[in-house]
């Protein structure tokens, strides 16, 4: 076996000196697509949190070995050939040619390796992966090669994977950090570069076009093919007030508009110069997630009493009347899930949830809900939970924040005493949710749990039993046993699904149909 001698980090610095230099020139005629995110960025690192706003962050500077297409097909992207053994054990891959970081240094086999082992160690693809995995090691520069100890069809998928948490590559000396440890460098290979100098947290995010970035040759389809980056920047320009927002996109102040609440979708679109389109093609499950280590619901009569006290027609009535926009979906697959059932599904039933609370002892521990002001539809289902569980007999607590502090609040494993939380609000994309292999709301892995934190080895030994089974009967008796068991132990409580909206300007065209926003391939008419 041979790898590749890494550069020194004068070597690097240097080797990337034109890249800087292309980046720090004065720009001529710069052309600049401006976006309103859906929430401020407020770290970097897109293994160590399911954040989307970290994921979208992680789309615009890093690429992936393969991605998915826009009929939902893995297609490869970093990676120009693979090959299998007649076993099914030995996978062989080459990487494109050309492909560079932002630093100037080529993407090699051991910067693969190096982040393939880092995200295997928190993401649910990865630890199957991990337990199914022989060895991973570079082959020459280009090339790499994973051995599994058993047959297992779903790699291409978990390589591919598109949303939290996304397999992407990294500099071997970046992806060298601990997995429970944040990077602070932004250093990818992908179709724009991080402007750390320009990064002003609460206000704007830059990136600029990667000079030395070689899109693959075939055109843009979902988040795979050719990633060409329309305009010279890309800015994010953090407007936490949706009806600023709003204005702004209509005086052509910002060009991209994410997550339009629904009562202003009637006003921009009469507007001219505006148009709506979806903002993905899924869809979100909207999740009531509760804390499993602290009181009252690390009692599992206090989770069964609010999946019993939860009317999830209420919580999608109060942020939208649009049947497109909204919609119950009993189950804890997502409605458009091949896996969706409503087996064993309780009606709302708040006597019993009363009951259930008394049987618990319940001691009037304060129920601290996080509230995001900055997202329409959390800080309404927030309001809702808030008025539901007091008619139950709970105590409540509301602490309001932006949706970038409740990603790091929720990380407070301590008592509502000294920082902790009891529940939060998150809407999971779709594809996140379809089945048990990426649902990280489902996963029962206790302290390598989504923050919350539920730890049920039975969920476990299920999702273990689903990724090996090939038949597709077999799966679906599988999901069948995971919602009964769920509905047991209540790993979070599903209230619905969401269809979001974004707004843009109408002279932009090329705009990608993808499960996640994505800001190549738009052009301005």
């Amino acid at each position: 076996m041979t790898i590749r001698h890494r550069p020194s980090r004068l070597a690097q610095l240097l080797g990337g000196a034109a890249m800087i230099a292309a980046l720090a020139a004065p720009a001529t005629a710069q052309t600049t697509l401006r976006v309103k995110p859906f929430s401020d960025l407020r770290q970097l690192d897109p293994v160590t949190t399911t954040d989307y706003a970290v994921r979208n962050h992680g789309y615009m500077i890093y690429d992936t070995l393969f991605a998915m297409d826009e009929r939902l097909q893995v297609r490869p992207q970093m990676v120009e050939r693979w090959e299998t053994s007649a076993d099914g054990l030995t996978w062989t891959f080459a990487l494109r040619d050309g492909l560079a970081f932002h630093d100037g240094q080529p993407v090699t086999a051991e910067d693969v390796v190096a982040s393939l082992r880092r995200w295997a160690a928190r993401d649910g693809h990865g630890s199957l992966l991990n337990a199914r995995l022989a060895a991973m090691e570079p082959v020459d520069g280009r090339t790499f090669r994973i051995v599994l100890n058993r047959p297992w069809g779903l790699l291409l998928e978990a390589l591919g994977k598109p949303s939290s948490l996304v397999p992407f590559i990294m500099p071997a000396r970046i992806a060298a950090t601990a997995p429970t440890t944040n990077i602070t460098e932004a250093v990818g290979s992908g179709p724009f570069v991080m402007r750390r100098d320009m990064w002003v947290a609460g206000s704007r995010i830059v990136y600029d076009r990667n000079p030395a970035y070689r899109p693959r040759p075939e055109p843009a389809s979902g988040l795979s093919g050719g990633k060409r980056a329309g305009f010279d920047r890309v800015e994010w320009v953090i407007i936490p007030d949706a009806t600023t927002a709003a204005a702004a996109l209509q005086r052509g102040e910002i060009d991209i508009f994410e997550d339009v609440p629904p009562d202003l979708i009637p006003l921009l679109r009469r507007r001219p110069g505006v148009t709506l389109m979806p903002q993905d093609n899924v869809g979100q499950h909207m999740v009531l997630r509760m804390n499993h280590l602290q009181p009252p619901f690390n009692d599992p009569r206090m989770r069964q009493a609010m999946l019993l006290a939860v009317n999830p027609a209420e919580f999608i009535r109060a942020f939208t009347d649009d049947p497109e926009l909204g919609r119950v979906c009993p189950g804890f697959f997502t409605c458009v899930s091949p896996h969706a059932s409503d087996t064993g599904w309780p009606r709302p039933d708040p006597e019993r949830a009363r009951a259930l609370i008394r049987e618990a002892g319940y001691d009037g521990t304060p129920v601290v809900i996080l509230q995001p002001t900055d997202l329409p539809n959390l800080n309404a289902f927030s309001q809702v939970a808030d008025q539901l569980f007091r008619s139950v007999g709970l105590r409540t607590r509301v602490d309001a924040m932006d949706w970038a502090t409740v990603t790091t609040r929720r990380t407070n494993r301590e008592p509502v005493a000294n920082g902790g939380w009891s529940v939060f609000f998150a809407g999971p994309a779709g594809l996140d949710t379809m089945d048990p292999l990426p649902h990280f709301p489902l996963r029962a892995n206790g302290a390598n749990a989504w923050p919350g934190w539920p730890q049920d080895a039975e969920m476990e030994r299920l999702r273990e039993a689903f990724a090996d089974a090939a038949d597709p009967a077999e799966r679906r008796r599988i999901t069948e046993q995971m919602q009964r068991r769920a509905l047991e132990v209540v790993p979070y409580v599903p209230v619905g699904q969401l269809a979001l909206v974004r707004g843009m300007r109408s002279n932009l065209a090329g705009v990608v149909t993808a499960p996640v926003n994505v800001y190549w391939n738009i052009t301005r008419n």
